[in-house]
């Protein structure tokens, strides 16, 4: 928390520091929910982050803090474009882009996942992503979503049995379906660094 007191203070540089170590997981978060747009909403985020450092009474981490805005904006987002507000049990990336992802990843697991992801409504993907590739509990989730704790827990398990469905349904390779279900966990966590294979340079 010490270089959010000292940007809250006034000292820019530990604003761009704490711009650059967090850079990667928000660009991660945004970036086949809204290719085209995933630079503009992180700059988006971060100016949320700006705007709203004043009210941060640091009950909770700094990156719980940053993800709460970047799912604000991402809502934000899709609400603009989208002709229904997204739910949790509602519209996936895939039902509101109506357009494949522009993310190119070489493992065939990677692309199974990535697909399976964007085929699941927007909020359970959101769960799984943060759960699997950003390690936030279930305290720090539930804060994210703004639902209690309980809730965040079975919406995580909702989420996976979710994923697990649309998998099965786009695999026609009965080996790689057996071998992706049975280390899905490793899959997803290493699917974090594939999505930043092709990320921009970070410049606040």
């Amino acid at each position: 928390m010490q270089l959010f007191e000292r940007w809250r203070a006034g000292d820019r540089q530990a604003g761009n520091a704490l711009f650059e170590r967090h850079f990667d997981s928000v660009y991660r978060f945004f970036v086949h929910k809204a290719y085209e747009d995933a630079v503009d909403l992180v700059q988006r985020t971060f100016l949320g982050c700006v705007e709203a450092k004043d009210r941060f009474r640091m009950a909770s981490s700094f990156r719980t803090f940053l993800f709460a805005i970047a799912r604000n904006e991402l809502m934000t987002y899709w609400r603009r474009r989208a002709t229904h507000v997204p739910e949790p049990g509602g519209s996936s990336v895939n039902a509101l882009a109506r357009s494949p992802s522009s993310l190119l990843v070489e493992r065939a697991e990677h692309r199974l996942l990535l697909e399976a992801l964007r085929s699941i409504p927007l909020e359970l993907q959101i769960a799984l992503e943060l759960h699997y590739w950003e390690d936030l509990g279930m305290a720090e989730l539930a804060e994210v979503l703004e639902i209690p704790e309980g809730t965040a827990k079975s919406r995580l398990r909702r989420a996976r049995e979710a994923l697990l469905e649309r998998l099965a349904e786009l695999e026609s390779d009965p080996d790689r379906l057996r071998t992706t279900c049975a280390n899905l966990d490793d899959w997803a966590s290493s699917l974090k660094h594939a999505v930043l294979a092709d990320r921009p340079s970070p410049s606040p």
